[in-house]
């Protein structure tokens, strides 16, 4: 567990451990694989604070983004680290063909139900040989986790329950991308799997605390985002965060257990597909 990385999302997401911990373990694997060069597009850029570590770890790049939410790419537009950002669906992004050197999307496409007009979208506003950075949760994700801890409790109602919560459309394994991104025209060039079974153990610990509690209290009718800004606490978790201090000492605390530098980050593939909670994709534009 990178514990600088953990420090700068748990003073980022005060009121967010779970997301913390598991953004800290994603980034580390992207700081790992390293960025592109070039103008690139963030798909799915969100209010644009996970996009700021991530350049804070991997050095400046020049992005364009786009989100559906207007509430997010307002945030976004006010963080000041993109050219311009627009709300609009990843499957309409306003820009000619070939625009664009590289492409990003961090934790983005699970949620998107239709993936096909998505990739193809895409791979037309990436210059040829331009590559799309993805990180998802695989099939391994579900495995990984404990399940419920309720006697009698069923794990296919948890599972669902929990995808329901996260807005999880997708658990694709390695052949699936490859499959849907070669039918779009991007080649699949490396693939890592990351976040390990404890690791997807102790998120899921902490999001039982945190999300599942308020998802569970509004009777599974509002996910946590929409609990968060109605109670205007994603609004305050904007404006202030955890000083350096007190974050670095939570992270500790967070990570207590866990192992510093898992295995897996010395294997070229990382985990296995069944073994992985998520993985890390790079394709190239054909």
């Amino acid at each position: 567990m990178n514990l600088e990385l953990l420090s700068s999302f748990v003073s980022t997401y005060p009121a967010q451990p779970a997301t913390a911990l598991w953004r800290a373990v994603e980034i580390d694997a992207i700081r790992r694989n390293g960025l592109p060069k070039g103008l690139g597009l963030d798909v799915g850029c969100g209010d644009g604070k996970l996009t700021r570590i991530i350049l804070d770890v991997a050095g400046h790049r020049e992005l364009v983004g786009v989100d559906p939410d207007p509430l997010e790419t307002a945030a976004a537009r006010e963080s000041g680290i993109y050219r311009a950002v627009h709300t609009t669906s990843a499957a309409a992004v306003p820009y000619a063909n070939a625009s664009f050197d590289w492409a990003l999307s961090n934790s983005v496409l699970e949620h998107i139900p239709d993936l096909e007009p998505v990739i193809a979208e895409v791979a037309r506003v990436l210059k040829p040989g331009g590559p799309f950075v993805i990180t998802v949760p695989t099939v391994g994700f579900h495995r990984n986790l404990a399940g419920p801890l309720l006697p009698g409790a069923g794990r296919a109602e948890y599972l669902e329950n929990l995808d329901a919560r996260l807005a999880h459309f997708h658990y694709f394994g390695t052949d699936e991308w490859r499959s849907l991104l070669e039918r779009n025209g991007l080649a699949l060039e490396h693939r890592f799997g990351y976040l390990d079974g404890t690791e997807c153990r102790r998120w899921e610990t902490y999001s039982r605390l945190t999300g599942g509690l308020l998802y569970s209290l509004a009777g599974h009718r509002s996910r946590p985002i929409e609990i968060q800004r109605s109670l205007g606490l994603r609004a305050a978790q904007n404006r202030i965060g955890w000083p350096a201090s007190i974050a670095r000492t939570l992270a500790r605390v967070f990570a207590s257990g866990l192992i510093a530098s898992p295995a897996y980050w010395n294997r070229a593939e990382g985990l296995t597909d069944d073994e992985a909670g998520c993985l890390l994709l790079v394709a190239r534009r054909l």
